[in-house]
């Protein structure tokens, strides 16, 4: 039977079931601005992994601006990269043993140095800028930017039999590794 009372009942059942679903769905997490992402791949007998955040270009300029040339960067966003590798490898020429590293990079226009720092797990950047003690740097390695092949609006990284390079906006940055 359609009383006033059921009336009134069913209109405040429905307000309460409406009301529930929008403040659940503002519960919904949001997409990341710079997500987790793994590169992985071997080079010859080592198997290499590389993890970062993965910001996006979002119509700035990168190189020189959001990431300024001659200072010390933490190779993506959010926490350090780290690069891990379970072979003794050579990288640019010098020897990298097996195990786990933040990389940090200084990049400039013609040159850019590559650091492997022993600690891992911090923060990619402090009040100074990239968070590494240099006492902890285990390798530092240059190499030579290049025009990549096609605009990257996110930054990754490619593992391949010769190396990893880094690719962003339109710039990649290889690391030869044996």
């Amino acid at each position: 039977m359609n009383t006033p009372k059921n009336n009134i009942l069913l209109v405040a059942v429905l307000f309460l079931l409406t009301l529930t679903t929008s403040v659940f769905a503002q519960d919904a997490p949001k997409p990341k601005a710079s997500p987790a992402q793994t590169a992985t791949g071997k080079v010859g007998a080592a198997n290499i992994t590389i993890a970062y955040s993965s910001p996006s270009v979002k119509g700035r300029t990168i190189w020189g601006g959001l990431v300024p040339y001659g200072k010390a960067w933490r190779a993506g966003a959010n926490e350090a990269t780290t690069f891990t590798t379970d072979k003794d490898i050579t990288v640019e020429g010098k020897t990298l043993k097996a195990g786990k590293y933040s990389v940090f990079m200084v990049p400039g226009e013609a040159q850019w140095q590559i650091i492997f720092n022993s600690q891992t797990g911090q923060w990619g950047t402090n009040r100074e800028g990239a968070n590494f003690d240099p006492a902890n740097n285990v390798l530092t390695v240059n190499v030579k930017p290049k025009k990549s092949a096609q605009m990257n609006e996110s930054l990754k990284y490619a593992i391949n039999n010769k190396g990893f390079s880094l690719l962003w906006e339109n710039l990649e940055v290889p690391v030869a590794i044996k």
